[in-house]
């Protein structure tokens, strides 16, 4: 148990010093994505007994502030797919993707699939930072408890669409960027209409990508 407990402890502060490394130099990521795959792999046989539906309140709070229920919706960073199911069962009508690095994370996602969410929630391993997917792809793109690729988050989000970030304990997250910093690089990638929320003891930001012209 003492162990266990040291092992979390020594997690969370890798976490948060990868997470401000790449935040401020993205190519420091090659660096950090292997030890951060094998964590979570580690972690995916026992992820959902450490979390809480607590854990997405901040999520849900946000994304009912849309005006207008997304088609398709990207979740990076899904683990084992608690985040997805959660927009899915929020947005009944849209196609929802969860993407993790870690494959054993992915594995448990899609063992854990909700027979009813089958057809429209599908989960793939892939790398935030150089996605599969094409240009203006996703109306909704989800982070909760992520570290953000901006370059990648404008590329694949739809033109007035929308990235949602969630930190489920806030600036106590281990994976937490500050919303001054979130609203600094989305703004300068042509994203407006910033709105925050709190729930539960976790926060969110909330954020439009511009149209064209």
């Amino acid at each position: 148990m003492i162990f266990r407990e040291w092992e979390q402890r020594l997690g969370r502060r890798f976490a948060r010093v990868a997470t401000n490394a790449v935040v401020a130099r993205p190519g420091l990521w090659r660096a950090f994505r292997g030890p951060i795959r094998g964590q979570f792999d580690r972690l995916a046989s026992r992820w959902n007994s450490i979390r809480s539906e607590e854990a997405f309140a901040p999520l849900r709070q946000a994304v009912d502030a849309l005006p207008a229920p997304p088609a398709r919706v990207l979740d990076l960073g899904t683990g084992t797919g608690l985040a997805a199911f959660t927009l899915a069962r929020r947005f009944p009508e849209a196609e929802v993707v969860g993407v993790d690095v870690a494959p054993r994370m992915i594995d448990e996602a899609q063992r854990n699939t909700p027979p009813e969410l089958a057809a429209r929630v599908r989960f793939e391993q892939a790398d935030a930072a150089q996605l599969p997917y094409e240009d203006d792809s996703f109306e909704l793109v989800s982070l909760v408890n992520m570290i953000p690729f901006f370059d990648e988050l404008e590329r694949v989000a739809a033109p007035g669409g929308h990235v949602v970030f969630s930190f489920s304990s806030g600036p106590e997250t281990p994976i937490w960027v500050p919303p001054e910093r979130l609203r600094a690089e989305l703004r300068s990638r042509g994203f407006a209409d910033f709105a925050e929320f709190q729930a539960d003891g976790g926060t969110a930001l909330l954020a439009r990508k511009g149209s064209p012209g």
